[in-house]
């Protein structure tokens, strides 16, 4: 985070300052990647004023264009989170990256849930361990978290298991408003509270059961990419990883080839920076497979489902 303050930019003073605190933009870096329309609507502005605000704040921070070499050094400060298994780690090179959405997508039963659990044990971890030392946030819309799985997993990895439960904040949303809200209130809890995860298990389900049916698709997807877009600013911004699960969908017209389709179409697909499947294998093994990723090869790996969390075959 930048050390000005949101008085430092040109146009806001002490009143506007305070508006944009109540409303959720704590830090600069807040107010300079949020759309214009939105201060207008929640600080009672003009538009025009608005775009002159968001438009100062991101001058005082220095976002412009610059060289590839430029990003290459911006990039480097991303850091990665273990998901405590090797083989998924080396797969994301590395663990879950921070500054993206990583979605994992997959049927019941496939360990989406269990993958979120380990991971909001995992961040906590030092640096030579594979976490960030940091706190997770846990957004539940499907009633499917578990603080006795947290405690088994902070066992294992060796973390006293009240402190691992007091290092999780968690929510659980109620309808799609309520999770966009949820979202929203993040650009004050992350730089507060020193949360690197954010995690939505899952993502859809709200969207999926309130708009129901083709005459209401072009609304869910309107609202659903609002959404993704809010948790792609907060990534960018606050250099946290944002994980979010996905339902599937049949597509009852498909004759050869997988008949399963991650569910939110297009808006999923163009938002989410990494895409992993999870499918049930032989036995109790668990198989994923990264199949949309910038510069990640796709490739296929296993992994186990014990009491101790997700682990290695």
């Amino acid at each position: 985070m930048s050390e000005y303050k949101l008085t430092n930019i040109r146009g806001v003073g002490p009143v506007i300052a305070e508006k944009l605190k109540k409303a959720g933009f704590t830090t600069v870096e807040s107010v300079a990647v949020a759309p214009a329309r939105l201060i207008a609507e929640l600080l009672g502005i003009s538009e025009e004023r608005a775009v002159k605000i968001t438009q100062a704040a991101r001058e005082l921070i220095g976002i412009r264009f610059m060289s590839a070499e430029e990003y290459y050094e911006k990039r480097r400060k991303v850091e990665h989170i273990s998901t405590g298994c090797r083989a998924l780690d080396d797969m994301l090179g590395g663990g879950v990256e921070t500054s993206a959405i990583t979605e994992f997508v997959g049927e019941f039963g496939t360990g989406k849930t269990q993958i979120c659990h380990q991971l909001s044990v995992m961040v906590q971890l030092p640096r030579e361990q594979g976490g960030l030392e940091a706190r997770a946030v846990y957004i539940d819309t499907e009633g499917t978290f578990r603080p006795e799985r947290i405690i088994q997993i902070a066992n294992y990895r060796g973390i006293e298991p009240r402190k691992a439960l007091k290092n999780i904040i968690y929510a659980k949303a109620y309808n799609s408003d309520h999770q966009m809200l949820l979202v929203d209130e993040l650009r004050d809890l992350i730089p507060r509270e020193n949360i690197r995860l954010v995690i939505i298990d899952s993502l859809v389900s709200h969207f999926r059961s309130e708009y129901p049916g083709r005459e209401l698709l072009a609304a869910r997807q309107q609202k659903l990419n609002k959404h993704v877009h809010q948790l792609l600013r907060i990534a960018d911004v606050y250099n946290v990883a944002v994980v979010v699960t996905n339902q599937v969908l049949a597509m009852p017209d498909t004759f050869f080839g997988n008949p399963l389709r991650p569910a939110g179409g297009n808006i999923i697909a163009h938002g989410c920076t990494y895409r992993i499947w999870l499918r049930k294998g032989r036995g109790n093994q668990r198989l994923a497979r990264i199949f949309d990723s910038p510069h990640h090869p796709e490739v296929e790996v296993a992994f186990v489902i014990t009491s101790n969390g997700v682990e290695d075959v």
